[in-house]
């Protein structure tokens, strides 16, 4: 049989699993963000402790792109710009956060390993697309070929990561010790 891996229901059937986890986890965050714990004048008040300046408005971008990047990712639509949001969170994440802290999200403050595990696997989701179980199959509005899928994801992702590392990263300078 010369059926195109692209049309085997198992294959449909993982893309749909792993974008509805993925998309389901990260959606789940951004929700956390708004209603959780402090909302988000506790989510703007630790933006700002990382370095994130202004803390509110990078608070609220973080968690409308989870919130919009998981539900694209679990109906499957537009499914590569989406996976480039995850991307861009996950980097920014390592970036302010987990990098100093080493390989294993077990390290004491949690090192890159989980946010570097999400952003490969959006990547790798980008290039893969969401299969035929979706809306980007259904509607045909979007239908790219892996490499640009793969492309956009990682390159849209780890640009526009940067892009807001650049405008609004600000970590607070810790004065050298004096001997």
């Amino acid at each position: 049989m010369n059926m195109p891996i692209t049309s085997s229901a198992a294959v449909n059937l993982a893309l749909l699993l792993l974008r509805v986890m993925l998309g389901g986890m990260i959606a789940a965050h951004g929700l956390n963000k708004i209603f959780g714990g402090g909302k988000i004048a506790g989510t703007a008040a630790w933006f700002d402790s990382i370095g994130m300046r202004p803390g509110k408005p990078n608070a609220w971008a973080a968690a409308l792109t989870e919130i919009g990047s998981g539900l694209l990712l679990i109906v499957g639509f537009l499914t590569p710009l989406a996976c480039a949001g995850l991307t861009a969170l996950m980097v920014v994440a390592i970036i302010t956060v987990h990098r100093k802290n080493g390989f294993f999200v077990f390290n004491p403050g949690q090192g890159i390993e989980y946010c570097l595990v999400v952003a490969v696997t959006a990547i790798a989701l980008g290039g893969l697309g969401a299969g035929e179980w979706s809306l980007d199959h259904a509607t045909k509005i979007w239908t790219v070929k892996p490499g640009v899928g793969l492309a956009i994801a990682a390159v849209l992702g780890i640009g526009g990561a940067l892009l807001q590392l650049a405008a609004f990263f600000r970590p607070s300078k810790v004065a050298a010790p004096t001997s």
